[in-house]
């Protein structure tokens, strides 16, 4: 479910980065009850970009953690059990 939640922010992080203009438009009309008679700044703009590319940082180290941390899980599982399986088959030979 983290993994999803973060490629989602990744995902808005990525338009809002790549399509700056759509993203605070559209904005503009969810905030603003007469968005036709507003015109932002150019730094809103610079602005929106930065903030989606903060996001798709966020989201990349994010899942990288996410990534690593069900890796290393994995591994120190199969490692105990190998060292039960080795266990067992030194008590055998005896």
């Amino acid at each position: 479910m983290k993994a999803a939640l973060l490629l989602v922010v990744g995902l808005v992080g990525l338009v809002q980065t790549l399509v700056p203009r759509s993203v605070v438009r559209a904005w503009t009309k969810v905030v603003y009850s007469d968005a036709g008679d507003s015109e932002p700044r150019e730094w809103v703009y610079v602005l929106a970009r930065v903030e989606g590319a903060i996001l798709v940082l966020v989201s990349m180290v994010g899942l990288f953690r996410v990534a690593t941390a069900e890796g290393g899980a994995a591994d120190e599982a199969v490692d105990e059990t190998d060292a039960a399986s080795t266990l067992g088959e030194d008590l055998t030979d005896e």
